[in-house]
């Protein structure tokens, strides 16, 4: 009998190691497809809820967070390049460039959970995070969300209304503010069975071990 397991990815678009989580995750999902199937969210986090619509440059943005120098920047963006290409997620060479406001992002990807279709927000997320990180393009920018939102087939309607209005804004700070109520201060988090907490891009292997060991620990409990 295959095991069902509901999954919570909290996770910021801007975020690199999200990118690479995911890709890890969804590996991980593929190995287990005969023995576990998932229901999966997409939950939002802000790295840098005060960003305004002008960004800024991502080398002077990290030296500020965590004083790291641009060389030490390079080493990381190589080294979270070859994980992505692990899970097969490419990365820009050159980064991303600038960090932008993701708030509105966050906003579609709640629009694609509560009104899209099955699999339209996972699509709508890897869509989001291919503009970020593999186009370098400006995440604050309605055609640049439109253009992701289009790829996931929501309405372009719906799209534009939610973009041009505050629309959803309520419920997804009511949602970052609960997942942050629950101890979760870095992305990605993933969620299993509103227990389970596994933190970081961490390996296939992991994630694979972790989601059979609770599908077992699931059928114990039962």
């Amino acid at each position: 009998m295959i095991k069902n397991l509901k999954i919570d990815f909290v996770s910021d678009v801007s975020c690199p190691w999200c990118a690479v989580g995911l890709g890890a995750l969804e590996q991980a999902l593929e190995n287990v497809k005969d023995e576990i199937s998932v229901d999966m969210s997409f939950q939002p986090f802000e790295l840098n809820p005060q960003m305004g619509p002008e960004g800024q440059d991502i080398v002077e943005h990290l030296t500020q967070k965590y004083g790291s120098t641009e060389a030490q920047q390079v080493e990381m963006r190589q080294n979270i390049a070859q994980r992505g290409e692990q899970v097969g997620f490419t990365f820009s060479p050159d980064g991303r460039g600038r960090i932008w406001n993701t708030f509105d992002a966050h906003r579609l990807l709640h629009l694609a959970q509560v009104e899209g279709d099955e699999d339209q927000q996972a699509t709508l997320k890897k869509a989001l995070l291919a503009a970020c990180h593999t186009r370098s393009e400006r995440m604050g920018d309605h055609a640049v969300l439109s253009a992701c939102a289009n790829e996931s087939g929501l309405s372009a309607e719906r799209v534009k209304a939610v973009l041009d209005s505050d629309e959803f804004t309520t419920e997804v700070r009511e949602q970052m503010k609960f997942y942050s109520s629950q101890g979760i201060s870095s992305v990605p988090a993933v969620v299993i069975n509103d227990q389970h907490l596994i933190s970081g891009g961490q390996p296939v292997e992991v994630f694979e071990q972790a989601l059979r060991q609770i599908a077992a620990e699931q059928v114990v409990a039962k």
